[in-house]
C-alpha cells in the first residue's frame, strides 16, 4: 500500500462523522445529477472533449502544456509543506503549484482516461486532508485577515476555486472513504472557515468576497450541499444582501465597468464568470448571464476595452505589467465567446495563445481553426460608473485604433479601498507607448524582498496621494484629505462626451474632493490637416471659495529634449517639494519664475516628440521634479513630472495642449519633425464659455469654444479676443481659419459655430 494511502486508511478510521448536507428550499434546485458524477463539467462535455481534442491546435497545446506540468509535479512527487511565507516565499508558491496541478491533473485525467492523473489527485488531496484540520492562522498574516494555507484569506479561496475544479473531474473514481476524508478534513472545512468563520470577508462586496463565495459556491456544487450554494449565492443570511448576486448588481455598472478599475476587473472577472458557468450549468433557470442586461458578459468586453497596446489601463492600484494575455481574461474570454458566439474576441484569445480546458476553451480553438475571427473594434466611448451607472464614467477617447492615441479621462468613482485620491486625473498614450501617465501601484507583487509582495509604504504616501496623479491639488493637499471612505461619497458628473472623427471631447465636473472648491475639466482630441497627428486640448476651470495655492501636476514618460521657459537649475543639491500628501517624494529639478505667457516643455518618448504648451488664467510657476525622495529603500520608480503652480487665487483656468510630433530614428540617425508645429496657443474667457485657440506654424488657426454648463443646448455663447469674436449655440463647437484667411471656414465637426473678424 502506499504511504499517502495507508495514511488515508488510518485518518478515515479516527475521521469525524460528517454532517449531513442540508437542502434548504431556494428560488431554484441543483440541476439533477448522479451522486458523485462531475458538475462543474459534464461527464458528457468531457467525453466531447477527448475526441475533438486533437483537432484543434490550440486546445491540443494547451493539454500538452498541461501534460508538462503536471507530469514535473508529479515527477517532484506530493509536495504540502506546512505554510510558514508571506506571497513569494516557498510555500507560498507551492500552494500555488499545488492548486494548480490539481485542476490540470483532473482534467487530464477526463481527457485521456489514465488513472496515474486521478490517483496523483487524490494523493494530493489526502495529503491536504492530513494538513489542514491542523492549521490556525497563517503565521505571515498581516493587515488583511489571514488565511491558513497563505498569509491572506484571498488566496485560500483562489486555492479552493482551482482545486474544486479538479476534484471535481475525479471524484466519481475515488472510494467512498476516500471522499469522506477529503471532503470532510478538506473541502468542507475550507468552505467553513471562508464562508461562516470569516464573515467580515465572505460578505463583503469587493474582489476578495467575490473569490470566498465562487470558491464555496463551486463547492457546494459539487458536494450537493443546497445550503452552502444558497449562501455563496444569497449571504449567510440567505436573504440577498450580500453574496454572489448582490456583488454581479452592486460592482458593475450597466456597461461592464468594475467598480475598482481595470486592473481589478481583470482579478475579479475569473471568479465572477468560472462560478457563473457552475451556476449556469447547475441551475439554468436562474438565467446568471442574462442577470443585469448581460453584464457579466458584457464586462470581458468591456476589460478589453480598457486597455492599450495589450496593457491594462493603469489607473488606482495596479501593477502597469499587467495585460490581455492574463489567465484570468483567457478565462473570460472563453467563456463570454462560448455564450456570445462574438468573433470579435477570438484575435485576443488568438494573441493569447492559451484557452481553458474546457469546453468553451474547445470552442474558442474550434472558432480559431473555422476561421471565424473578426478584428475587435478598439473604439472611443464612456464607461460609467456606479451599479446604476450615475457615478461618473472612465472617458476613452481614441483615434488610429489600438494602438494609435488613447485619451483618458477618468471621471470614476473612489474604487473602495483600491481607489486613488485623483478626481479628473487624465492619461495619454499615443504610437504604442505611455506618455502621459499613472503610477499605478507601490508594489512588488510576490517579490519577498519587497516586503513580501504586498503593497508598499510608499503605496499610501506616494502612489494614491493627489500630486501623484495629473489633476488638481489644493494647498498641497490630497482630494478628501486622503479618507477613501469620505472619497466613496463622492463622485464626479460626466457632463458630457462627444466622440466623433476630426474632433472628440468629454467633460466632467468635481465637487466635494476639497470643501469649498469645485473644479470641471474638458478634453479634446482634435484633428487638423496643418498637424501631423492629433492634438491634445486640456481646459480645467477652478471655482474657489477663498484664495488658494493650486499645483497642476503633469506626470510624463520621456526624455526631456527642451525647456522652453527660463528656469532655475538645481544642480549642487536637490530639494524636496514638500513634507507631506506626496509632495515628500518629489525632488525638484528646476523651477521657473512666476509668469502670466504660455511655456513649453518638449520630450522624446520612443521616437516621437512632444511638446506641452501650458498657460493659465493668473501667473504661474513651473517645477520641474522628479520621484525618489525619501526612499530609504529604493522602493520608488524614478519619473519625471511637471507642476505648474498658481498662488493666491480663488477663480482660476488653467488651459494646455499636447502636441505629438516628428521622428527620431537612432537607427538610421535622422531626425523629422523635431520643432513644434504650434506657434501659439490662447485663452479668453466670456460671460458664460471658453474658447481656446490655437496658431499653428502654417499661419491656420484652431479654436475650441467650450461652454461651461454643458447641459444647456439651446443657450448661445459669444467669446471675443485676439481680434475676432466667436459665437456658438450648445456645449461646444471648433472653428477653423485657414492661413492668410479673414472669415471662418466651415468646421468639420461642429459647425454651429462661427467668428467674425
Amino acid at each position: 500500500m502506499r504511504p499517502v494511502a495507508a495514511l488515508a486508511a488510518c485518518l478515515v478510521a479516527m475521521a469525524m462523522p460528517v454532517p449531513a448536507p442540508v437542502h434548504a428550499a431556494g428560488p431554484a434546485q441543483v440541476a439533477p445529477a448522479a451522486d458523485t458524477a462531475p458538475v462543474l463539467v459534464r461527464a458528457d462535455e468531457w467525453q466531447a472533449m477527448a475526441a475533438a481534442a486533437a483537432d484543434y491546435p490550440l486546445f491540443a497545446g494547451e493539454r500538452a502544456r498541461a501534460e508538462a506540468s503536471v507530469r514535473a509535479a508529479m515527477a517532484q512527487g506530493v509536495t504540502v509543506p506546512v505554510p510558514k511565507d508571506p506571497g513569494g516565499g516557498y510555500t507560498h508558491e507551492q500552494h500555488k503549484r499545488n492548486y494548480l496541478a490539481i485542476q490540470n491533473a483532473g482534467a487530464l485525467y477526463r481527457l485521456t482516461g489514465q488513472r496515474e492523473y486521478a490517483d496523483f489527485v487524490r494523493d494530493m488531496l489526502l495529503e491536504y486532508a492530513r494538513l489542514y484540520p491542523t492549521l490556525g492562522q497563517h503565521p505571515a498574516g498581516r493587515g488583511q485577515i489571514p488565511g491558513r494555507l497563505f498569509w491572506q484569506t484571498l488566496n485560500d479561496s483562489v486555492w479552493l476555486v482551482h482545486a474544486i475544479q479538479g476534484y471535481d473531474a475525479v471524484r466519481a473514481d475515488l472510494s467512498a472513504d476516500e471522499r469522506r476524508l477529503i471532503e470532510g478534513d478538506v473541502f468542507r472545512r475550507m468552505a467553513s472557515f471562508l464562508s461562516a468563520e470569516t464573515p467580515a470577508n465572505f460578505e463583503r462586496i469587493h474582489n476578495h468576497a467575490t473569490w470566498a463565495v465562487a470558491a464555496v459556491g463551486m463547492t457546494g456544487y459539487v458536494l450537493r450541499d443546497r445550503d452552502m450554494v444558497e449562501k455563496a449565492l444569497l449571504g449567510l443570511s440567505k436573504d440577498g444582501n450580500a453574496g454572489f448576486l448582490r456583488q454581479v448588481d452592486q460592482l458593475f455598472s450597466p456597461d461592464g465597468y468594475y467598480e475598482e478599475g481595470p486592473y481589478y476587473q481583470r482579478y475579479a472577472l475569473q471568479p465572477f464568470v468560472v462560478f457563473a458557468s457552475a451556476i449556469e450549468r447547475n441551475e439554468p433557470g436562474r438565467k446568471i448571464f442574462e442577470r443585469k442586461q448581460g453584464v457579466l458578459l458584457k464586462a470581458v468586453e468591456t476589460l478589453v476595452q480598457a486597455s492599450y497596446a495589450g496593457y491594462f489601463i493603469p489607473v488606482n492600484d495596479a501593477l502597469l505589467d499587467k495585460g490581455l494575455d492574463t489567465a484570468e481574461l483567457v478565462a473570460g474570454i472563453g467563456i463570454a465567446y462560448a455564450h456570445t458566439g462574438d468573433g470579435r474576441l477570438l484575435p485576443i484569445a488568438g494573441r493569447q495563445g492559451r484557452v481553458l480546458l474546457t469546453p468553451e476553451g474547445l470552442k474558442v480553438a474550434e472558432g480559431l481553426a473555422h476561421g471565424r475571427a473578426r478584428p475587435f473594434d478598439f473604439r472611443s466611448l464612456l464607461l460609467r460608473d456606479g451599479p446604476d451607472g450615475d457615478h461618473g464614467g472612465l472617458a476613452l477617447l481614441r483615434d488610429g485604433g489600438e494602438d494609435g492615441q488613447l485619451l483618458v479621462l477618468k471621471a470614476t468613482a473612489q474604487g473602495m479601498g483600491h481607489g486613488h485620491f485623483d478626481r479628473l486625473n487624465w492619461l495619454f498614450c499615443d504610437n504604442g507607448q505611455r506618455v502621459v501617465t499613472d503610477y499605478g501601484a507601490a508594489r512588488f507583487l510576490n517579490i519577498e524582498a519587497k516586503a513580501g509582495g504586498i503593497y508598499l509604504p510608499e503605496n499610501t504616501s506616494w502612489a494614491k496621494q493627489t500630486i501623484a496623479h495629473n489633476t488638481l491639488v489644493v494647498d498641497g493637499r490630497s482630494h478628501f484629505d486622503g479618507d477613501w471612505r469620505r472619497g466613496q461619497e463622492h463622485a464626479p458628473v460626466v457632463t458630457q462626451f462627444a466622440p466623433g472623427e476630426d474632433l472628440q471631447l468629454v467633460s466632467a465636473r468635481m465637487e466635494g474632493a476639497y470643501e469649498g472648491v469645485a473644479f470641471d475639466r474638458t478634453q479634446a482630441l482634435l484633428r487638423h490637416p496643418d498637424l501631423g497627428l492629433p492634438v491634445v486640448i486640456d481646459l480645467l476651470r477652478v471655482h474657489g471659495e477663498r484664495p488658494a495655492r493650486y499645483d497642476l501636476p503633469l506626470h510624463f514618460s520621456g526624455h526631456v529634449m527642451r525647456v522652453g521657459f527660463e528656469a532655475k537649475r538645481e544642480v549642487a543639491a536637490r530639494p524636496v517639494l514638500g513634507e507631506a500628501n506626496g509632495y515628500q517624494h518629489l525632488w525638484v529639478d528646476a523651477t521657473s519664475p512666476a509668469s502670466d505667457g504660455v511655456r513649453r516643455l518638449t520630450w522624446l518618448n520612443a521616437g516621437r516628440f512632444y511638446t506641452h504648451h501650458f498657460g493659465a488664467s493668473a501667473p504661474t510657476s513651473a517645477i520641474l521634479a522628479e520621484s525618489g525622495a525619501n526612499d530609504p529603500d529604493f522602493n520608488l520608480r524614478r519619473e519625471p513630472v511637471l507642476v505648474q503652480r498658481m498662488e493666491g487665487q480663488g477663480e482660476a483656468t488653467f488651459f494646455a495642449v499636447l502636441e505629438p510630433h516628428g521622428e527620431y530614428n537612432g537607427t538610421v540617425e535622422y531626425v523629422t519633425g523635431a520643432d513644434s508645429r504650434i506657434r501659439d496657443v490662447r485663452h479668453f474667457a466670456g460671460a458664460s464659455a471658453d474658447v481656446v485657440v490655437l496658431t499653428l506654424a502654417s499661419g491656420a488657426e484652431l479654436a475650441l469654444g467650450v461652454a461651461r454648463d454643458p447641459a444647456d443646448a439651446t443657450r448661445r455663447h459669444r467669446v471675443a479676443g485676439g481680434g475676432r469674436t466667436y459665437t456658438w449655440t450648445g456645449s461646444h463647437a471648433r472653428f477653423d481659419h485657414p492661413a492668410g484667411g479673414r472669415h471662418a471656414a466651415a468646421s468639420r465637426t461642429a459647425k454651429q459655430g462661427h467668428t467674425r473678424p
